[in-house]
């Protein structure tokens, strides 16, 4: 065992912000081995009579925080970061095909997973969801990586028989046989979990989808990742496409692909029938906001998911989006909620913005008590965040006068300065 004393953010089970100014986090192996763990979190002076003697490393001007979570990211995207274009599809064709293309070769898909990790690591994002590319090499390539630094990480080898170029194509019969070997050989390895990830409908045949619901009916326990409603172009697409289906979203309902831990890139375009089909299902929505700002494809409905009551966490969907950072994707959802709702515009707290990216984002995985939070039980990964990191930060934080101003102060300010370092939870011995 171990502790950490320093101010301490962590979520009740109502998503509300606790935060202990002088706090204690204790984390150790609980019974049974597997990751570190937080044992004991709160007030330093009643957590640590319960623990004494234990060795404690002071971080005082420090805030410790669950690591985030990032609902939506391609990790073979990294490089195409900031790349023009016109829109969604545009951008598909003269960046991200071409550059997934080159991930036929494990030797490139390794060396960008490396560097991929690292820069979620230094933006302080200890789990993901991730897409490969139509490579089983590049899923290869993910995982192992993942497993060397430890990290909960969850990714899958994208579907595309049809719509796709030459290079990042992949045939139907095989991408179903390659998926399921995927499965089997890194789903409950250590931290990691696979996702099914057509990559989107208009990607995908109807043999393709069928056999994709077909495998998330073999393995319940595995994730379901795709993107839909970012596009009206896309959506006109696959109207075209699937003509029986309700809406684009029906379409994935339709081939057995939208139950728990089911998680649809976007979903800006919807209808209250598609939102209650969201929710009846238990899938939910990864919003992403610098994407959809940068690719001009529209807002998320923050108050239609409210109302319906689905579940949604924040994402950064690089490339598409413009940073890994978790500060920058929570002020582009602060500035989707107020230009992009009502008239009058929705004002997401400081409290609710965080949650999204951690707490919130876990339990629309699936994962809620396990990451994205310090409460006793969850796996130990956090990020230690030092807001005197520069003048400016440090100034409006030291001002101050509640928790709200001190988020929102790091939400606008913060970038990966902030982050002075992120804690994966260890591993027990064998």
């Amino acid at each position: 065992m171990k502790a950490y004393r320093a101010s301490i953010l962590r979520f009740d089970d109502h998503g509300q912000a606790v935060f202990d100014k002088d706090g204690l986090l204790v984390v150790g192996f609980a019974a049974g081995g597997g990751c570190e763990r937080v044992l004991a979190v709160g007030p330093r002076d009643t957590v640590a009579p319960q623990f004494p003697g234990i060795p404690t490393e002071e971080l005082a001007g420090r805030i410790i925080a669950p690591g985030f979570v990032d609902l939506h990211v391609h990790y073979p995207q990294i490089d195409v970061i900031g790349s023009p274009a016109e829109g969604l599809l545009p951008w598909l064709e003269n960046y991200t095909f071409p550059q997934e293309s080159r991930f036929t070769d494990p030797a490139h898909a390794q060396a960008v997973a490396q560097f991929f990790m690292t820069e979620l690591l230094r933006n302080g994002v200890t789990t993901a969801l991730t897409f490969a590319t139509s490579h089983p090499a590049s899923v290869d390539a993910f995982f192992t990586e993942a497993r060397r630094r430890r990290m909960r990480m969850i990714g899958g080898k994208v579907l595309q028989d049809r719509h796709s170029p030459d290079g990042v194509r992949d045939e139907t019969e095989q991408s179903l046989i390659d998926t399921e070997a995927l499965i089997g050989r890194w789903h409950g390895v250590d931290r990691l979990g696979y996702a099914i990830t057509p990559r989107f409908a208009p990607s995908c045949s109807a043999a393709q989808l069928r056999g994709a619901g077909e495998l998330a009916a073999r393995y319940p326990e595995v994730w379901i990742q795709s993107h839909v409603a970012e596009n009206r172009d896309e959506i006109a697409w696959a109207r075209e496409l699937f003509p029986q289906a309700r809406s684009y979203l029906a379409v994935y309902d339709d081939f057995g692909l939208m139950r728990r831990r089911a998680i649809y890139a976007h979903c800006i375009h919807f209808d209250d029938a598609d939102r209650a089909l969201m929710r009846d299902t238990g899938a939910a929505a990864a919003v992403s906001p610098t994407s959809n700002l940068f690719l001009g494809s529209g807002f998320f409905d923050y108050a239609g998911a409210e109302r319906t009551g689905f579940a949604y966490g924040l994402a950064s969907d690089v490339g598409g989006g413009t940073s890994l950072s978790p500060f920058r994707t929570m002020l582009a959802a602060y500035y989707v909620g107020r230009e992009g709702q009502t008239k009058t515009g929705i004002s997401l707290s400081p409290q609710h913005l965080w949650w999204q990216h951690t707490a919130g984002a876990a339990q629309a995985l699936g994962l809620g008590g396990v990451v994205g939070n310090l409460q006793p039980g969850c796996e130990a990964d956090f990020v230690v965040l030092q807001p005197r990191c520069t003048a400016l930060l440090e100034r409006r934080t030291a001002s101050a006068r509640d928790l709200d101003e001190l988020l929102f102060a790091m939400i606008v300010l913060g970038d990966d300065r902030l982050v002075e370092r992120t804690v994966i939870a260890a591993g027990a011995a064998s």
